[in-house]
């Protein structure tokens, strides 16, 4: 989720902004009492000042492929080898079945920690009211999904699972601010195929236009992090 996005969830975290992670970075230091920085990408910025360096591993092991390739368009925005500079390693969407992921990350660092996490669903929440409504409510019911993230798959498996049916898919490039026309695109093709409602992700509100026209209900889905199931 980008920091614009998590401000809302982290009330008593400062959350900076700036195209410019190098200049971001020596602010908390001057503005709060802060102790720790935490950088989306940092390792994008090779300037930016600090000891402490924490990168995000998710999905399975062939994410780190040797070959992997790297920005601007690719597998991955960094090789794997980069991976040394970590002292964290977050490893999210875990399963608890990590063991052979683990192994292929120690090839590359050793000694950094390894912290598993995956994103648990609570509630749904209306985009435009903030109604909130249980996840009991997807049981059965004819839905859309409306996405602008990373790896869509995953978020439209995730509403099968809580018991939807999944009329109409539209999907956008991460990070996607959207257009008032795409949303009312989405809301008239997802009529079309019958839906009742529309959901969209977490990080998705932020980035949406406002739009007086609702023939639809449009919902994201909130969760949080915690730690994966335990297999064995």
């Amino acid at each position: 989720m980008s920091p614009t996005c998590s401000r809302p969830n982290l009330k008593d975290v400062v959350v900076l902004v700036d195209k410019d992670a190098s200049r971001v970075a020596v602010t908390p230091s001057r503005s709060s009492a802060a102790e720790t920085l935490l950088l989306d990408d940092g390792f994008q910025y090779l300037e930016t000042p600090g000891p402490a360096a924490g990168h995000r591993a998710g999905g399975p092991p062939a994410a780190l492929r040797h070959r992997a390739v790297c920005s601007p368009r690719g597998t991955l925005r960094e090789p794997p080898s980069h991976l040394a500079r970590a002292n964290v390693i977050f490893i999210t969407k875990s399963d608890g079945n990590t063991a052979e992921l683990r192994r292929r990350l120690a090839q590359f660092n050793s000694t950094a920690s390894v912290i598993e996490c995956v994103h648990h669903p609570l509630y749904l929440e209306d985009v435009f009211s903030g109604q909130r409504l249980g996840l009991e409510s997807l049981q059965g019911r004819k839905v859309a999904s409306l996405s602008g993230i990373a790896q869509p798959e995953s978020f439209e498996q995730s509403l099968v699972r809580l018991g939807a049916e999944l009329v109409y898919s539209k999907r956008f490039a991460d990070h996607h601010r959207f257009t008032q026309q795409e949303v009312l695109n989405a809301i008239n093709r997802s009529k079309k195929r019958q839906a009742e409602m529309i959901i969209t992700t977490q990080k998705t509100p932020c980035r949406f236009p406002k739009i007086d026209r609702r023939d639809l209900p449009v919902y994201f889905i909130a969760g949080r992090d915690q730690d994966p199931p335990r297999r064995g």
